[in-house]
């Protein structure tokens, strides 16, 4: 009975501990990268952000979900790597976000604002992009932030 008893801990134990969710061993799941971007308006100005690239399936299906905030001058860039129709929502995420919807040559074609934290409506592009920027809700109202204005980063140039 105690070899039964010490094959049941030994098996809890290999098969609970150093394993994440996606069932692959801890050190072998994906995180964000960290990276800068400025969003540049009409008038030319500058707004810098901290961001976290989401560039793999896994990370842009996770992105900020269970979130309980996200600074002023943060956000996740959403890199789909090709043009095409995108559709986003807030299931598990926590905090209203502005959604920045991004062409190929990161101009900046839609944005959806303020968006309602756990709902489960589509936010559609409404066209084809290569990117998603999310940045805390308000944002692009308090910058003056608009659908023209452009996005500084790596993977529009």
């Amino acid at each position: 009975m105690k070899r039964f008893s010490l094959l049941i801990v030994l098996f809890a134990l290999v098969a609970g501990f150093g394993w994440g969710q996606s069932g692959q061993p801890a050190e072998a799941q994906e995180t964000f990268k960290r990276d800068r971007l400025a969003i540049v308006t009409a008038d030319g100005a500058r707004h810098p952000f901290r961001i976290e690239m989401a560039t793999t399936p896994d990370l842009r299906t996770q992105g900020l979900q269970g979130r309980k905030g996200l600074a002023a001058d943060a956000g996740m860039l959403f890199d789909f790597g090709r043009l095409q129709l995108v559709a986003m929502w807030m299931k598990n995420t926590f905090v209203s976000l502005d959604m920045i919807f991004i062409a190929g040559d990161g101009r900046i074609v839609k944005i959806a604002p303020k968006t309602t934290p756990e709902s489960l409506a589509i936010i559609e592009s409404s066209g084809l992009v290569k990117a998603v920027l999310e940045v805390r809700g308000g944002t692009s109202a308090r910058l003056g932030i608009k659908p023209g204005d452009r996005i500084d980063h790596a993977i529009f140039r």
